[in-house]
């Protein structure tokens, strides 16, 4: 028990500093090679690097690795190899996916539809080892068997829809990384209870390269996280929701991405979640409607914060605020 508790804090250590030296090597290597965008929601629009989340996912798949070592070589088990090599090569899909799109933008001129379909084949790995349990229990329903129409199609609605939802609410410093943070740390938590512990270890590798990663990703952001950050968090969401049996509480988590979805139609998805800037630094809501979680945080704290000055960092307190509430609504449903 000293030992894996040893092993534990050691490869969340390791995943923290391997995500802060390399992102700190990305910063460097990006601007180097013009992979640089603007911050919005600053008013002189600095240039910031670009596409750093693919570091992060490199510190995941890195450290997870060195689990695989440890449990193989030090612990002798085999146990849940298949499931944690599953992990891992979503993983490499959805980040290859995003980084691809980072770099060369194209999805562009694709319809939305069009794009939904590019994340599909993230789906695969779950599909081909039959991942989760096909009976489920639905309100007013009851327990029911999907059978195969559970890895044959339900996978790969979920897996699309954790991946493009978890991608919908971003462009504030630090949020997507934070959100992620709060989000493993929970369902870390959960697995340990249900006795998944390889399932919890995972989270905690995810939570170390999140917060080595977040370190120059908050604000003022140092770099940005990109799509291969973004869809590969969504992916590994909705990994944990179907190896770890948790569904259901994976839906109450994602709460904020679906009414950033359904607020983002409202606008036919053309709307963006930036803010309008002034010189102090102060955010305006960018619309005369709400089309984003973003744009309603800005006008609710207009209200509420007695200057009436709003600015990045508040929106994204908000938005954690909002997601460790749907964290402890999860808990009371839980007890």
């Amino acid at each position: 028990m000293i030992l894996e508790t040893i092993l534990v804090i050691l490869i969340f250590l390791f995943s923290f500093l391997v995500s802060l030296n390399l992102t700190k090597w990305w910063i460097k290597v990006a601007k180097i090679n013009s992979l640089i965008g603007r911050d919005m929601n600053k008013y002189s629009r600095p240039e910031v690097a670009e596409a750093g989340g693919v570091i992060a996912i490199v510190s995941i798949i890195i450290s997870i690795l060195l689990y695989i070592f440890i449990k193989t070589f030090i612990l002798n088990s085999e146990s849940n190899l298949t499931q944690i090599l599953t992990i891992l090569i979503t993983l490499l899909m959805a980040c290859f996916i995003g980084f691809v799109d980072d770099i060369l933008g194209w999805k562009k001129g694709l319809k939305q539809w069009q794009k939904l379909l590019l994340t599909l084949p993230i789906a695969v790995p779950l599909i081909v080892i039959n991942a989760g349990t096909h009976s489920m229990d639905l309100p007013f329903l009851g327990v029911i068997n999907f059978g195969l129409i559970y890895p044959l199609i339900l996978i790969p609605i979920a897996i699309m829809g954790t991946t493009n939802g978890f991608n919908i609410l971003a462009g504030y410093n630090g949020l997507e990384a934070g959100l992620g943070v709060l989000i493993f740390s929970f369902l870390g938590i959960l697995a340990y209870f249900l006795g998944e512990t390889w399932l919890a270890l995972i989270a905690l590798i995810i939570i170390g390269s999140l917060l080595g990663f977040l370190a120059l990703n908050k604000y003022p952001s140092k770099v940005f996280p990109g799509d291969s950050l973004t869809y590969s968090l969504g992916a590994l969401i909705g990994c944990f929701a179907i190896l770890g049996n948790i569904e259901k509480i994976a839906l109450i988590l994602f709460i904020p991405f679906i009414l950033e979805g359904i607020l983002k139609l409202r606008s036919k998805l053309k709307a963006e979640n930036f803010g309008k800037t002034n010189k102090d630094g102060s955010l305006d809501a960018p619309y005369k409607k709400i089309f984003s979680l973003t744009h309603l945080s800005i006008i609710i704290l207009k209200k509420i914060k007695p200057s009436h000055k709003v600015y990045e960092k508040d929106v994204v307190y908000l938005l954690w605020s909002f997601e460790i509430l749907i964290i402890l609504l999860s808990l009371l449903l839980l007890i």
